[in-house]
């Protein structure tokens, strides 16, 4: 470039701002002068979606439209990373007042859209550089190149002497006293035209107190292109010259800027290039002195220790200048992208200062404001599977989630979960922050959750918990959806389930809460599967759902094993058992053990033993004493009594009971006795045995009996049903409360046993009856058929 031998004198700068903003709440708008140029930013959410600015001055109101930037000085740019809309302004712009080029007064206004309703904001705002003019300066902005030199440059330094005589002949044949410009291209006639010609084509030249101004936009036909080691350079060749009388006037211009887009290596580095000479016909940079090179961010440049810092780095390769800035590096912007999967990118506003001295010792200030962006990069998020099997709930952890992205929903096998979760819901999702502006989510599903897939693994003999997981991640603020899948699996060693159990005056209560393999497993009491019609037949209460089972089993009902029989009580076991569903072989058991308390009781056991509690207070007269009772044989008493009951617990086939067979069943009975001696002394005149007796009968069909008795050997399939019978008070037989266990009570020695009588025999050993029994099933009486047997006697 072509610049003058003199320098002007240093300027002294302040600077100073006035604000005028209508409405416009704190935080909003951010307005700053910077070195060349001033800085204003407004929200978006503020603007609406299409926010414009004018310009204003003493002749009135100048639509800011894209062309008009170009050509006036300003620069225009909606940054949605940032959620802003920039504008910059050069000092030298049109329509700002310039007072002897060290205070800058700019006046714009805002329209903003609210609501449908257009809105208009007044923007005032003065400034003073911060730092002295150089004689010559060139900022290469987005959209246009401005050139500034000072006024009182003469000397025609640098150009090439062929094309500095054409100029000058061609000047001097053609100049008048209106200024003019010629623009200078390889190869191509020079043609004059007047300042109003070339403002019509975008050029604008304005002249301050002390400097020149010139300024166009990019890819006008008066530019070419070219490439200087290796980089394409936009070059704009103008002299601007007039004549006064035999003297021309001339000025030439030369604007180059290099017009590298940047690239993107394989270590993460944005770089850009621009060459040191950016054109020879700036024939005098080629003895140039020092080059310094400064880098920034957003229009403000940043103190050598803190680029480095950022990672920046500035090289010089064979005359080129060579920008490289990590991808993430602080100052930059990112933003995730769907397309097909998630991606994300960087953008970088990159401010360089180019300070160059000539052989002359004149300085250049040459600066840059570029965007850098990165290609698409792959941004994979990532899950993790963090469970703690013995905590039986998944944990499952989404990473490296990008600060823009935000999780909306989570589905669950096909089940779709917003988020945030409800607080009733038994699954949650917990957001964690990182410091390196990314995030992630805890997800826990219990492993028993509705939502997880059950199923029983043969292959493992273990429960298979899987879940499928799909996330649907949000990309703010477009709300572009991206979706990541994941699945987790879990085994679980299998048990079969176990009742809770709890007693009650009545009976026990059982409940089980279901699990979704329970339908390994089957319940059963004893051998018979437990199911509704089960429970109606022997008086249980079930209810049953697929939350739970709840079973009540009264006392006495089927089921139920007795021992420890006193005149205190009794304990009373019901055990519910587990069954394989395909063997039926038992694998686990719930029993349960309770206290109860009764006046009266009869048990008829499998292995041939009735156990009684009678109460005897109706059947005896005043005074009587139920620890002289007896059965039919004298010598056998009862093992407890008390002041109105007594306890018997003998063998059926023992104490004079009596056989009594019938069509298909067969009844043992016995009786209770006061001691006649007693009577005798308490009721003379009695003679009555009648008001005495208590009867007690077990009663066994015979389908269950493998024998009646066999070396004192009773065996039943079932209990018998038992009763007691106070027939001196009833008209007819009363069943007691009865009693069936299903395991042999050993009995005890009777604390009332007497010394046996002379003459006295045992029982017999053996009763046969199969033979009667046959004989019996083919008379086919009317009716039942009784055999009383004394079964002391055979």
């Amino acid at each position: 470039m072509a610049f003058g031998c003199c320098l002007g004198l240093a300027l002294l700068l302040s600077v100073w701002s006035t604000t005028n903003c209508d409405n416009i709440p704190d935080g909003v708008l951010h307005m700053e002068c910077r070195d060349r140029f001033l800085m204003i930013a407004v929200d978006l959410s503020f603007t609406g979606n299409e926010p414009h600015f004018e310009a204003v001055d003493g002749t009135g109101v100048y639509p800011i439209t894209e062309q008009y930037a170009a050509e006036c000085g300003y620069t225009v740019s909606v940054l949605p990373l940032r959620g802003q809309v920039e504008l910059r302004a050069s000092y030298f712009s049109c329509h700002t007042d310039n007072k002897d080029d060290e205070v800058f007064t700019f006046n714009f206004k805002l329209i903003a859209s609210h609501e449908e309703k257009e809105v208009t904001y007044t923007l005032n705002k003065t400034c003073s550089p911060s730092l002295p003019w150089s004689p010559r300066e060139v900022t290469c902005e987005e959209n246009y190149v401005e050139v500034s030199v000072r006024s009182d440059v003469a000397c025609p330094t640098g150009t090439k002497r062929d094309d500095w005589d054409a100029a000058v002949q061609t000047s001097y044949t053609s100049a008048t006293s209106d200024w003019q410009v010629m623009f200078q291209r390889v190869e191509q006639g020079l043609m004059p035209m007047n300042l109003s010609e070339a403002h019509t084509k975008g050029y604008v030249f304005d002249l301050t107190d002390g400097r020149l101004v010139f300024r166009t936009p990019y890819g006008q036909p008066d530019s070419f292109s070219t490439e200087v080691n290796g980089v394409l350079v936009e070059v704009v060749h103008a002299t601007l010259f007039s004549r006064q009388s035999w003297v021309v006037l001339m000025v030439d211009l030369v604007a180059a800027c290099s017009m590298h887009e940047g690239s993107y290596d394989d270590n993460g580095y944005m770089m850009w290039e621009t060459p040191e000479v950016l054109h020879p016909l700036v024939s005098g940079l080629y003895g140039l002195q020092d080059t310094q090179v400064n880098i920034g961010v957003d229009g403000e440049l940043v103190e050598q220790p803190v680029a480095e810092e950022r990672g920046y780095i500035v090289e010089k390769h064979s005359s080129t200048v060579q920008i490289s800035i990590p991808y993430n590096a602080e100052g930059g912007y990112r933003k995730s992208f769907v397309t097909d999967d998630l991606y994300e990118y960087y953008i970088f506003h990159l401010y360089l200062e180019q300070l160059s001295v000539d052989e002359d010792h004149i300085d250049t200030r040459l600066r840059f404001h570029r965007t850098l962006a990165t290609p698409l990069l792959p941004c994979p998020v990532f899950t993790e599977n963090r469970t703690v099997h013995e905590e039986h709930v998944f944990t499952i952890y989404l990473g490296d989630v990008p600060e823009d992205v935000e999780l909306v929903a989570v589905q669950l096998n096909g089940h779709t979960c917003t988020v945030p979760f409800t607080n009733t819901s038994i699954h949650t999702i917990t957001k964690v922050v990182h410091p390196n502006n990314t995030h992630g989510y805890t997800l826990k599903v219990p492993f028993d959750d509705p939502l997880v897939i059950q199923q029983f693994s043969k292959e493992d003999a273990a429960m298979q918990h899987r879940l499928d997981i799909n996330y649907t991640l949000s990309v703010l603020p477009e709300n572009e959806p991206h979706h990541h899948l994941t699945s987790v699996m879990a085994l679980t060693d299998v048990s079969p389930p176990v009742f809770d159990a709890i007693c009650s005056e009545s009976g026990i209560s059982f409940k089980l809460d279901r699990r979704p393999f329970d339908y390994l497993w089957y319940i059963s009491i004893g051998s018979d599967l437990l199911t509704s019609e089960l429970a109606a037949q022997h008086g249980y209460i079930m209810s049953n759902d697929s939350q739970s089972l709840l079973l009540d089993v009264p006392l006495y009902t089927h089921g139920y094993e007795y021992k420890d029989i006193s005149l205190k009580g009794f304990l009373g076991t019901f055990e519910i058992l587990v069954r394989d569903h395909e063997t039926s072989e038992v694998q686990s058991s719930t029993v349960k053990t309770c206290s109860f308390t009764t006046s009266e009781l009869i048990m008829c056991s499998t292995d041939g033993r009735m156990t009684v509690v009678a109460d005897l207070s109706l059947a005896m007269p005043s005074g009587g004493v139920p620890a002289r009772t007896n059965l039919i044989d004298k010598y056998c008493g009862p093992k407890e009594a008390d002041d109105t009951r007594a306890l018997f617990s003998f063998p059926l086939n023992s104490c004079g009971s009596i056989v009594k067979l019938g069509k298909g069943y067969v009844t043992y009975e016995n009786e209770i006795f006061l001691s006649r001696k007693w009577r005798t002394q308490k009721n003379p005149t009695d003679s009555s045995n009648e008001s005495d007796r208590v009867i007690m009968q077990c009663t066994y069909p015979l389908a269950g009996l493998y024998r009646l008795f066999s070396v004192y050997r009773f065996e039943s399939d079932t209990v018998g049903v038992g009763s007691i019978v106070h027939s001196a008070h009833s008209t007819e037989d009363v069943q007691r409360p009865t009693i069936k266990p299903t395991t042999v009570l050993q009995s005890p020695v009777p604390a009332t046993r007497r010394t046996p009588r002379p003459g006295y025999h045992p029982p017999a050993q053996h009763i046969k009856v199969s033979s009667y029994l046959k004989k019996l099933s083919k008379k086919g009486a009317k009716g039942s058929s009784q055999i009383k047997l004394n079964a002391a006697i055979f």
